[in-house]
């Protein structure tokens, strides 16, 4: 961690990256242009400099993440570090639990085939898929 609540700031997109939220750089950069990522309610330019106390929404996939910047880092750490410099709200655990539990009931409703398809059912399904002229 490079420094604590001192009033430094940093790009939004290192400080995604440095979070370990992406991947890569280049990644949290398309995800802050690409609407993905709000500071303080706002959608913000990858260039953007945020500090501690800024609330970033962040949506990844299915998932969105309600964090309050605790620290400041330009620098990738470890998983560990890289935890201390955010502090996820409560009700942002609470909708991705909620959401977690509603895939997992979906899943649970899905029964899987008892056995793999045989050559005549492969046929089958071919021709059902097949599009007719």
């Amino acid at each position: 961690m490079d420094e604590q609540c001192t009033g430094e700031r940093v790009r939004i997109d290192k400080w995604l990256w440095a979070a370990r939220f992406f991947k890569t750089r280049s990644m949290a950069s398309q995800a802050v242009a690409g609407g993905h990522v709000h500071v303080n309610g706002l959608r913000q330019k990858p260039s953007r400099l945020i500090g501690c106390g800024d609330e970033l929404r962040i949506r990844r996939g299915e998932h969105e993440f309600v964090v309050i910047v605790q620290a400041v880092s330009s620098k990738r750490g470890p998983a560990s570090t890289a935890r201390l410099l955010y502090e996820e709200t409560e009700e942002s655990i609470m909708a991705r639990e909620k959401v977690r539990q509603q895939k997992k009931l979906v899943r649970f409703e899905q029964f899987p085939p008892l056995k793999k398809p045989n050559k005549r059912d492969r046929r089958l399904i071919r021709n059902f898929t097949r599009k007719t002229r």
